[in-house]
């Protein structure tokens, strides 16, 4: 009956127990994003440099341990580590609302939550990127990683059409306690996963951390295609960034949204991201090969993102911006993920692949920290709109950096074995 109704990857338990972790906490982490936004700017009226604070303490911790991640990550098994970060962000998350109950809820409390989810957000990320291709086939990663986007756009749709409607009905700390139980709920799928994973031969008295931690930065760095990937990335998220410590203050505090509002018009990118995982997954790749397909995806995402900057009221036109924005950004953004992450993934050893996304991560906390710090700066200095113009802005020299690279060659990435 399985073999019938279920094909791919969806026959295989592991894979499926994955997919339920993946997607449980994706869900819960999209509410808890927009409720610890919104419970600093409307339960604790914080200003523009504080919230810009608040997405550095999200940022800066994470830079910092991402060369210790990728080494370890390397060094033990993969699942112990995804159910400890589960578990720990979990506690840290459930604190809000307890201190919330009690009347003793203060922005730093709100640092340090951002700070202790920042480090293990890069435990699990490195963790469960690496585990993916212990779990199955490098010929079944594209399949894996668009699933897997596939349904996190699903739980996007949910997740933004309620958050808005959540954080108003529990106030924004409550909802916060919906991310914290999401991932209480990722541990014990993750937990479930029968399969064991393959034995890490260490050479104890060969290890050395800053010996491994150059060789995981080398891996990277002597790469064309990886190197450029990671420029790219690294001016995306520090693009990324900027607007993000500024849009909702633009759109609430200047435009006068709801939450509930912006919730269901966030809701479409969750379909149109589904979108963009179904047009990966068809296992044909657009416009001449996975390169090209990169490029073409991260030049619409930044077409798509003008749209922000655009909408200058709440009413229908207003709106009618937004909506466009989440109809062309959203589907390309995931489209674009999908392969980036299943090309890394493929061209890089196993052994290696804890260092290499703790090293994209590195440099992408980095230059989202400065993105973070641009962004409340400029929003104080020009305005909240005049600054998510210049995000846009350095979103396209983004695309100019993965455009006139290796990449735009690569048609079909060669895998590479475990050596």
């Amino acid at each position: 009956m399985r073999s019938r109704f279920l094909t791919g990857l969806w026959a295989q338990p592991d894979f499926v127990r994955l997919w339920a972790a993946t997607t449980t906490s994706s869900f819960g982490s999209l509410i808890g994003q927009i409720a610890l936004s919104f419970t600093a700017i409307a339960f604790l009226d914080a200003s523009a440099p504080e919230v810009a604070v608040l997405g550095a303490s999200q940022l800066v911790p994470g830079f910092l341990i991402s060369p210790v991640a990728g080494v370890w990550v390397d060094r033990l098994k993969r699942r112990p580590i995804m159910i400890v970060a589960d578990l720990g962000r979990a506690a840290a998350l459930f604190s809000v609302p307890l201190a919330a109950v009690f009347d003793g809820l203060t922005m730093y409390q709100l640092f340090a939550v951002g700070a202790v989810t920042s480090v293990l957000n890069v435990f699990f990320a490195a963790a469960y990127q690496s585990y993916l291709p212990t779990l199955v086939e490098r010929q079944e990663l594209l399949e894996g990683n668009a699933k897997l986007a596939g349904t996190a756009s699903v739980a996007e749709t949910v997740s933004f059409s309620l958050s808005g409607w959540l954080v108003q009905l529990l106030k924004a700390p409550g909802a916060v306690a919906i991310d914290a139980a999401s991932f209480v709920v990722s541990a014990y799928f993750v937990w479930r996963i029968k399969g064991p994973e393959p034995e890490i031969v260490r050479d104890h008295e060969a290890e050395h951390f800053w010996r491994e931690a150059k060789e995981g930065a080398r891996v990277v760095a002597n790469d064309g295609v990886l190197r450029s990937l990671a420029v790219a990335e690294a001016l995306q998220a520090m693009a990324a960034n900027a607007l993000t410590t500024v849009y909702l203050l633009y759109l609430v505090d200047e435009l006068g949204f709801s939450a509930g509002v912006l919730g269901m018009i966030f809701a479409v990118g969750g379909v149109t991201s589904l979108v963009g995982a179904w047009v990966a997954n068809r296992g044909t790749l657009f416009f001449g090969g996975v390169g090209p397909t990169i490029a073409v995806a991260s030049f619409l995402r930044a077409t798509g993102a003008l749209f922000m900057p655009l909408c200058m009221d709440n009413g229908w036109l207003g709106i009618a911006f937004l909506i466009a924005n989440q109809l062309v950004t959203d589907p390309f953004w995931t489209l674009h993920e999908i392969h980036d992450v299943s090309l890394r993934q493929t061209i890089t050893p196993e052994r290696l692949q804890g260092r290499m996304f703790a090293n994209f991560r590195l440099l992408n906390f980095g230059f989202a920290v400065v993105g973070t710090v641009l962004g409340g700066v400029l929003g104080s200095a020009i305005g909240f709109r005049e600054t998510l113009f210049v995000s846009v802005g350095l979103m396209y020299v983004s695309v100019a950096a993965v455009t006139f690279s290796p990449v735009l060659k690569v048609r079909r990435p060669v895998v590479v074995g475990a050596d």
